[in-house]
């Protein structure tokens, strides 16, 4: 499992309905791509539920690496640059996935916290906290699914989440989920992945 994400902090003053009719036109092209778990449609707002900004976000999970390069060196990623110019695209390894009680139901809305990994820590002990905190999120009521993934270049971790509703027990960023593309979900290995 391989997490990815870009982020486009748009103008204060941008209409993010722009966004949403851009993920209603296009959404639907992933929804069978290859090789990725899921990928979800995210937006932040300005004003609305403490965001400072206006974002779009999407975040993957990729169950191949083949499916990540297809989608960003065949194509696909081209549309973002071109209407957007090209983002920073950041890449984490997984280290656990898993379902919550409502993963048959639509997510509404996603949490992403980020978080530096301290110096000096054990890893083996950091990286089964973030294990433990994928399965606690996964277990809370409202919850889709829940990931962890950790960018060894930056030493950060990024706790994910998916939530039926917009009051999730999950620290962090909350995002409008508009669609989500899961062709292979199901794929996705369940639990600690190493």
């Amino acid at each position: 499992m391989h997490a990815m994400q870009y982020e486009l902090t748009l103008p204060a003053d941008y209409d993010m309905d722009v966004i949403r009719a851009r993920v209603a036109r296009v959404g639907h092209l992933l929804d069978d791509w290859e090789g990725l778990g899921f990928k979800t449609y995210l937006m932040r707002e300005r004003g609305v539920n403490g965001s400072a900004v206006n974002q779009y976000a999407p975040f993957y999970l990729w169950n191949t690496m083949e499916g990540m390069n297809t989608f960003l060196w065949g194509g696909a990623f081209q549309g973002v640059s071109n209407d957007f110019g090209r983002p920073s695209v950041r890449q984490w390894s997984g280290l656990s996935y898993e379902e919550g009680g409502t993963v048959d139901r639509p997510a509404r809305w996603a949490v992403r916290r980020r978080q530096q990994v301290p110096k000096g820590e054990e890893l083996a002990e950091l990286m089964a906290d973030a294990v433990g905190e994928t399965e606690r999120l996964a277990g809370e009521d409202g919850a889709v699914c829940a990931a962890a993934a950790v960018d060894t270049a930056r030493w950060e971790l990024v706790h994910f989440s998916l939530w039926t509703h917009e009051s999730p027990k999950a620290d962090g960023e909350l995002f409008e989920v508009l669609h989500v593309s899961a062709p292979g979900r199901g794929r996705l290995g369940r639990g600690r992945q190493w």
